[in-house]
């Protein structure tokens, strides 16, 4: 025990199938400099996940379950980052259906020998198990997808406003008191939000990255991205500075296609409007489809459009149903 030892956390509910494959992943090329503890938080699984972390625990002394009685993957974090050991300088957040290359829990942790570095995000390169899914795969990593997110397929690093989660400074982690619990969705822009508000500086290493499994259905897709735009919505009012121009977009060209589809009995011109918009949608699915030389890709247009419209209505819907103050500081 040196005070530099790292604590990686992993969030699960039912996550038996991927569950052996991720500890092992995370195992691998474990810093060896420093004490590694993996603790796994589950919220409640009804399937075998806790009996397969049990098991591993039995036959690897550095792993332990840990019981998360508010099921939310923040509430796991926050939980686990509170029971560290006061030697745990660094948080590694994984979660069980990534997959994680060789050393990532040594890469990340290496970053933090940089005195202007208080938190990673890294890359996910988005992949799909079906035709259906590798299309959503495809289009997730393209601008007409993700905005041009840098952390969705980016291949450069530097300092950024957000990304997907990796690790932290403990201490960062807790001065700016962890993730807010009563976000579903979109936690992790929140607590960015005030982590760059407390002066933290966040580094997007573009040499880690991580494979994602895609959802395998729009119906899928749809739920999860109307589940990112309520959570956005909070997000945005919470810290109104966090608006980006490809964010407020996305709503406004839907709002448009659909009342210009209104407006289109009286005033046909208006089609000029969702004609465009479906045109570019099939120029995209025809570039992805001739990019990755499969008839799959044709489906990416539609892809894009359940993103659009779900992330849309999410996010109106939130605006309407959710009520949200600008955050001063004072409540963490």
């Amino acid at each position: 025990m040196n005070g530099q030892d790292v604590l990686v956390v992993i969030p699960t509910l039912n996550e038996e199938a991927r569950i052996e494959e991720v500890c092992r992943q995370l195992r691998a090329g474990l810093p060896g400099d420093r004490g590694t503890r993996i603790v796994v938080v589950d919220g409640g699984s009804t399937d075998r996940t806790r009996e397969l972390v049990r098991t591993l625990a039995a036959e690897q002394a550095n792993l332990h379950l840990l019981d998360n009685p508010k099921r939310l993957q923040s509430a796991a974090i926050n939980l686990a980052a509170q029971n560290a050991h006061p030697n745990e300088a660094f948080l590694v957040r994984a979660d069980a259906h990534t997959d994680y290359p060789p050393g990532f829990v040594a890469s990340v942790v290496a970053q933090f020998r940089r005195p202007d570095i208080d938190a990673i995000v890294v890359p996910m390169d988005s992949v799909g198990s079906t035709c259906k899914a590798r299309a959503i795969a495809w289009v997730s990593d393209t601008p007409i997808g993700s905005g041009g997110s840098a952390h969705r397929g980016g291949s450069r690093s530097g300092f950024v406003d957000h990304g997907h989660h990796a690790g932290w400074r403990m201490s960062l982690f807790k001065a700016v008191g962890g993730y807010d619990e009563t976000f579903r969705h979109n936690e992790d822009a929140e607590l960015d939000c005030r982590i760059n508000a407390h002066g933290g500086r966040i580094w997007l290493d573009a040499d880690i990255r991580l494979i994602y499994h895609v959802r395998t259905s729009f119906a899928g897709l749809f739920r999860q991205y109307r589940n990112y735009g309520r959570g956005r919505s909070r997000t945005v009012r919470r810290h109104p500075g966090s608006m980006r121009l490809r964010q407020i977009a996305v709503p406004l060209a839907m709002t448009a296609n659909a009342l210009a589809l209104m407006v289109a009995v009286v005033e046909p011109a208006t089609l000029v409007i969702p004609v465009v918009y479906v045109a570019c949608l099939g120029l995209a699915s025809c570039y992805v489809a001739w990019l990755r030389r499969s008839a799959c890709g044709l489906l990416s247009g539609f892809a894009a459009f359940t993103m659009h419209a779900a992330w849309s209505v999410g996010f109106l819907e939130g605006l309407l149903t959710i009520r949200e103050r600008p955050w001063r500081g004072a409540q963490h």
